[in-house]
């Protein structure tokens, strides 16, 4: 993991197209700005676990009859 120190109105690139902006700090809590391509998916870290988890529970559910069901 690569750790920055930045201060407000700073910002670091990512890939060349993807800027994170430190927006505001306010006590214990930082607001940063995210500009990525629409093509770029941007989740908080917490929402992509449980997209994850929500994609494993999907795969192992589907039965055989349901997936070739799909498939005609």
């Amino acid at each position: 993991m690569l750790a920055l120190a930045r201060k407000v109105n700073e910002s670091i690139i990512i890939n060349d197209n993807v800027e994170v902006a430190i927006l505001e700090i306010k006590g214990d809590q930082v607001k940063i700005g995210i500009s990525a391509p629409k093509s770029v998916p941007v989740y908080r870290k917490e929402l992509y676990v449980q997209i994850q988890e929500a994609n494993k529970e999907a795969v192992n559910t589907a039965s055989p009859e349901s997936l070739s069901d799909l498939l005609k």
